[in-house]
């Protein structure tokens, strides 16, 4: 991911529902004035949601999700399905396409349900404006008989583009106003502080890059007009000794979190960049809460580690070897480890004891927002790898001391 480039969990999330052949990869393709989407007159074209990073205007960075159609059949076609409703928990504005000719159905009303109680921003599209004689009929009826307001409803044409430069604007419209408080770190720091960015260089590093959550505190810090030191671990005591200026914070990453904290004086602010996504998506005082859990883990009891990208799993991967063998020295309990990654999170969890989640870089607000609720609406502890490693390590009140201020 390049520095000049608008990470996926920053985009807008506009997601496109609606049965098989109601047009849905067609206005995906209008919208955008590319083929994006694979249209055929054969059912079931789209059988995963497939994510687009893009630029939309007038809006601007998007991510555009097409999804299976609702009405898909078979073993193979349910699963699609929940494919489809999950992608709800990551959508920012769902678009409904409905097929003019035929009007609302049952899977149409049930997603349409479910975007309302996610309080989902949604716009409702009777696709086939130019083979409907009476198009005003069928937007009267949705109006009256369903309660839709009629703002919420649009008749386009994906093959003649009827109303897809209006479609552009009524999304726009929808665009959640941007929350310019939030920030990762450059509201804790003043023009020309030096923070200090310890990043380990080993063999789940990713060659010749670094890591998301590692661009956006560099391009966060270049904001305010900060100085930022990036070195290993290896170096950062170097780097303390010969630097003429003390830094006014040291943000490590999470597998070096104890090795950071033995060499950075305790006058230094000291916290991990997990712990700063935690508190930039407005989870922070959540998560710290369930870090408390692992005090009254027993024999037996299962764990859930869940991160949301997928990545290949390297010896001494920190998700599934680190933080389990951590986990258990700290509280001396045998206990059961399962493991989830992208987008296959659990919609029952509350079987588990704790969930630890990974910083959620990769996940924009919603989601991450969405899983934590998961687990507080099953009363299931939840915290994620930076807070957890820093509990365990006895370093978490060092570590949120600076951001609690």
């Amino acid at each position: 991911m390049s520095l000049n480039n608008t990470p996926s969990s920053e985009r807008i999330h506009i997601g496109i529902f609606g049965r098989r052949n109601a047009g849905k990869s067609s206005i995906i393709n209008a919208l955008t004035g590319q083929q994006l989407a694979i249209v055929s007159e054969v059912k079931g074209t789209t059988t995963d949601p497939v994510l687009k990073a893009m630029e939309l205007l007038p809006i601007g960075p998007v991510v555009m999700i097409d999804t299976p159609g609702l009405d898909d059949e078979g073993a193979l076609g349910l699963l699609r399905i929940q494919k489809a409703y999950q992608i709800l928990n990551k959508t920012d504005i769902a678009l409904l396409v409905i097929d003019g000719l035929l009007g609302m159905t049952e899977e149409d009303n049930a997603i349409l349900t479910r975007i309302q109680k996610k309080e989902i921003p949604f716009l409702i599209l009777l696709n086939k404006a130019d083979l409907t004689a009476e198009p005003e009929k069928l937007t009267e009826e949705l109006s009256e008989n369903r309660h839709i307001s009629k703002e919420l409803l649009l008749w386009v044409s994906a093959a003649s583009r009827e109303n897809i430069s209006e479609l552009k604007e009524r999304i726009a419209a929808l665009v959640p106003k941007e929350d310019t408080a939030r920030r990762i770190v450059s509201d804790l720091i003043r023009p020309f502080d030096t923070v200090f960015l310890v990043v380990p260089i080993d063999k789940a590093a990713p060659k010749g890059r670094l890591i998301l959550p590692q661009q956006q505190t560099i391009r966060d810090l270049l904001d305010v007009g900060a100085v930022s030191v990036v070195v290993r671990d290896s170096e950062l005591q170097h780097a303390l000794n010969t630097y003429s200026k003390k830094p006014a914070l040291v943000i490590t990453d999470s597998q070096v979190f104890e090795q950071a904290a033995k060499i950075v004086p305790e006058d230094i602010p000291l916290t991990s960049f997990s712990i700063l996504f935690a508190r930039y998506k407005g989870n922070l005082k959540t998560l710290v809460r369930g870090a408390a859990a692992l005090n009254s883990l027993s024999d037996g009891d299962t764990v859930l580690l869940s991160e949301g990208c997928t990545h290949h799993r390297q010896c001494g991967d920190i998700g599934t070897v680190k933080l389990p063998r951590w986990i258990e020295n700290y509280t001396g309990k045998k206990l059961d480890f399962e493991f989830t990654s992208g987008t296959e999170f659990p919609s029952d969890i509350s079987r588990y004891k704790l969930v630890i989640h990974c910083g959620g870089c990769m996940l924009n607000e919603r989601e991450m927002k969405y899983r934590i609720r998961c687990a507080e609406d099953a009363g299931v502890p939840i915290t994620n790898y930076g807070t957890a490693i820093a509990h365990l390590k006895g370093i978490l009140p060092r570590s949120i001391r600076m951001l609690e201020n």
